[in-house]
């Protein structure tokens, strides 16, 4: 066999046993190297009893009120698999998760949406309990900036805009009617507060909207705080989301009022609590149960104001079923349903 032959013949047997190699390295690859999708899995149950402190009250009852929470996590190829013989783990796209915002940006809005329930919860906790309660108005959320806003630079989302050209306002129909009245490429100073506290301020030129008129070119809502006396403080850590609301206003509403609504117990839940005191409709309601049953809460309250193919209610009831789980699985549509339940034992039609 002369050189060249044994040459082929070497590179032949080199590449039979290199091949499977390269193969199983691009497969492991593929495992571990996160992808763009998400895995939401059954996260954490976490008494809120000590995360709500009001000025002269304390909550020395016995039994928990608990918030829970999913976990979410950029997955794998490997978790991806795993997930498909997981009963509580939902896939997600990056878009769909997301919703085109960074990580960054979806961080800083799931705080804003835990802030702003916090806020309500308060508010509703004490008008519950037939106490006063001033809603101060601290200016205007920016939810969004479109692309075409010369202020796109300038603006995060959850920044509270404070001032237009010095000007301040009482809502922000008030903010939107003195800029509507301005001049379309208009320069104007806009004050603004960021959510760590931190005052900035820019200058930039007005657009048109498609109405014709001028505008910053955002979308925005009103930034309220319930002031209450005693004063309310909430420390969630880095929980974001709204889906505490409803606990937060039975923890607040029980201390403020010395009632016992816990009697002993251990008590989960989740669901919004919009400003009319409905308990509106979350995300991973069956993740939520799957927490609160293996932390051994023995009551699970769940939003109930959804459809008949779109409750939580009767979503976390199939979730109960499939853990096998003896926790009670109670639906609310209002506070209120709440609190009399926990205080009778009757659940509201």
């Amino acid at each position: 066999m002369d050189n060249q032959a044994q040459k082929k013949k070497g590179i032949k047997k080199a590449l039979k046993w290199l091949i499977p190699i390269l193969l199983f390295v691009i497969v492991m690859i593929g495992l571990v190297v996160p992808l763009p999708y998400y895995i939401e899995l059954p996260g954490t149950t976490q008494a809120i009893n000590q995360m709500v402190q009001i000025k002269g009250k304390q909550d020395d009852k016995n039994g928990v009120f608990a918030l829970t929470t999913v976990e979410i996590a950029q997955a794998n190829g490997a978790e991806l698999i795993a997930s498909k013989f997981n009963p509580f783990a939902t896939v997600y796209s990056q878009q769909d998760m997301m919703g085109g915002l960074s990580s960054q940006q979806f961080m800083v809005v799931n705080q804003f949406y835990m802030q702003t329930a916090q806020n309500t919860a308060v508010a509703q906790a004490f008008k519950l309990a037939n106490k006063p309660v001033d809603m101060k108005y601290d200016g205007v959320y920016v939810m969004s900036v479109a692309n075409e806003s010369n202020f796109k630079n300038d603006f995060q989302i959850a920044d509270t805009i404070t001032s237009v050209d010095g000007h301040t306002f009482k809502s922000s129909k008030d903010l939107i009617q003195y800029v509507s009245e301005q001049k379309v490429g208009q320069s104007v100073n806009i004050a603004f507060t960021r959510m760590d506290g931190s005052k900035h301020t820019a200058t930039n030129k007005l657009i048109k909207l498609p109405n014709n008129k001028a505008g910053i070119g955002i979308t925005l809502t009103d930034h309220t705080e319930a002031v209450t006396d005693p004063a309310v403080t909430i420390d969630a850590g880095n929980i974001g989301g709204p889906s505490a609301g409803m606990m937060f206003t039975l923890e607040i509403y029980s201390q403020i009022t010395g009632k016992d609504l816990r009697q002993g117990r251990n008590i989960a839940g989740t669901g919004t609590i919009e400003v009319d005191g409905t308990v509106g409709q979350i995300g991973g309601v069956d993740k939520k149960v799957a927490t609160a049953s293996r932390e051994g809460m023995s009551i699970f309250l769940a939003p109930d104001s959804g459809t008949k193919t779109n409750n939580n209610y009767l979503d976390a009831q199939t979730a109960a079923k499939k853990l096998n789980t003896q926790m009670k699985i109670v639906p609310i549509k209002t506070v209120q349903d709440a609190v009399t339940y926990l205080e009778t034992g009757k659940i509201i039609d």
